[in-house]
């Protein structure tokens, strides 16, 4: 048996009376398990493995699925469940964690990411800006982030002028009308997306970002993971429908 600190990225149901708790753990990384009696609505188990909650749990890993065996709530994250926009960013993280991690590989940076993404997302802070700096630090780890601290083509000395989908990062002045799907980018929407890729959301105290900028950076990191990632997130429908991505 072991404790274990975790986020509940989703669940689902597993027979009559179980479910699946996927989790991202300090410890393990990400983790599946089967939490009995979580289906029933009075239970223990079911009140401490809703999604997104932060809590501590007894699991016993084992080999394949592990069996959670109790939990305690650290963090209800229960705004973001009564909120619909923030349930739908909530889970399209999730859903992109579990998509581009590998069960049971350790990442503590990337855990500490979620949970302040989470964090913060309970503080209104705008759910798309969260979710864009999210998104970037699981490109780095899937290991097909895009080149944003110089013009892909080696260019040091020119500034950044757009990004380009098919070229994987931002180009130069010099380098611009080489590719045909060039997005202009401004020095400011250049900064913003250059911090984004880079720096932790634990670091960065204010999160006041214009609608224009992040709608530039929604649009291409959309494109570039279509591009790039090239795996089905099924919880981006429902952002498309609530018009949010």
């Amino acid at each position: 048996m072991d404790q274990i600190n975790g986020i509940i990225l989703r669940t689902q149901d597993y027979g009559e009376t179980n479910k699946i708790v996927t989790l991202l753990t300090e410890e393990y990384g990400m983790l599946s398990a089967v939490a009995k009696g979580a289906k029933k609505s009075k239970s223990r188990m079911a009140a401490v493995t809703q999604p997104f909650i932060y809590g501590q749990y007894v699991v016993y890993t084992g080999r394949g699925l592990g069996t959670i065996h109790q939990g305690e709530t650290i963090q209800s994250m229960r705004h973001i469940r009564e909120d619909i926009f923030k349930t739908a960013y909530a889970t399209y993280m999730g859903e992109l964690t579990t998509k581009i991690l590998t069960e049971r590989e350790r990442n503590r940076p990337l855990f500490r990411e979620l949970l302040e993404s989470f964090e913060r997302m309970e503080e209104d802070v705008p759910e798309l800006a969260i979710s864009l700096m999210y998104e970037l630090k699981l490109y780095h780890v899937g290991g097909f982030a895009p080149v944003v601290n110089q013009c892909v083509n080696g260019h040091v000395n020119d500034p950044i002028a757009g990004f380009s989908v098919s070229e994987g990062g931002v180009v130069c002045e010099q380098c611009r009308h080489r590719a045909s799907d060039v997005f202009v980018l401004s020095p400011n929407v250049y900064h913003v997306l250059r911090l984004m890729s880079n720096k932790s959301l634990t670091k960065i105290k204010d999160v006041s970002i214009k609608d224009d900028t992040l709608n530039t950076i929604k649009q291409i990191l959309e494109l570039y993971y279509d591009y790039y990632g090239g795996m089905t997130i099924k919880s981006k429908r429902f952002l498309d429908q609530l018009h949010l991505f």
